[in-house]
């Protein structure tokens, strides 16, 4: 598999930037302007009545406050409000329109969007959606599993069934933290990054059949 080194000319599975929220000159320089600060610019949309919206993300840095149990520093509100002050007078100079700006964290569904994310978030649970069909099917849900060396990029997955907990996975809000029983039974599929069309990280709870249909019965409260 590819490492982080060698997936730096790999070019993103799409722009930065949503379609129509920034000139490309304006999207680079806030792209440069976020990793001059020391942070990624993960997507950037205009949303109803003016609002700009950016979202930024950091690689992770050990020994760091706010780090979580897989030492990825969360984005904070200090964090945020920095770069909402940069970006506001950057965007006064550059002339660029807009009402509102909000700076957020990407959340635990962050959306993947270059090779780089795949290999970072190598392990995780992620849900993925191709501009093609592969094997009749466009949506794929399961574990990423990093970028397969070769001439074309391709991504490794290993596809987690509808409604199986992903193995060692607990579900929401169980007594202690229920094991899924049975492992489950992994297909590992490959397809060209360049295919992808959308694609973000999944909490494990997304991965998890209700309660109901685990046990095989009828959802409480109803007869």
């Amino acid at each position: 598999m590819q490492t982080e080194s060698q997936t730096a000319q790999i070019p993103a599975v799409s722009a930065r930037q949503r379609p129509g929220a920034l000139a490309p000159s304006h999207a680079e320089l806030l792209a440069r302007t976020v990793a001059g600060l020391g942070y990624e610019l993960v997507d950037v949309e205009r949303a109803g009545r003016g609002l700009l919206r950016v979202t930024i993300d950091r690689e992770p840095q050990e020994g760091t406050a706010g780090e979580d149990a897989a030492g990825v520093l969360r984005i904070t509100v200090d964090d945020c409000e920095r770069v909402s002050r940069h970006l506001s007078h950057l965007f006064a100079v550059e002339g660029v329109d807009y009402d509102r700006l909000e700076v957020s964290s990407p959340g635990l569904d962050r959306p993947l969007r270059s090779a780089r994310d795949f290999v970072r978030f190598a392990g995780a649970l992620a849900k993925v959606q191709l501009c093609e069909p592969v094997a009749g099917r466009r949506r794929f849900r399961g574990r990423l599993l990093g970028l397969v060396a070769g001439t074309e990029a391709r991504v490794r997955m290993a596809l987690i069934p509808e409604g199986a907990l992903p193995s060692g996975g607990a579900r929401r809000g169980g007594a202690g933290a229920r094991k899924a029983g049975a492992a489950v039974q992994e297909e590992t599929i490959e397809f060209a990054l360049a295919d992808v069309e959308k694609a973000r990280l999944a909490p494990d709870w997304e991965f998890a059949a209700p309660e109901s249909a685990q046990r095989g019965g009828r959802p409480r409260g109803k007869k």
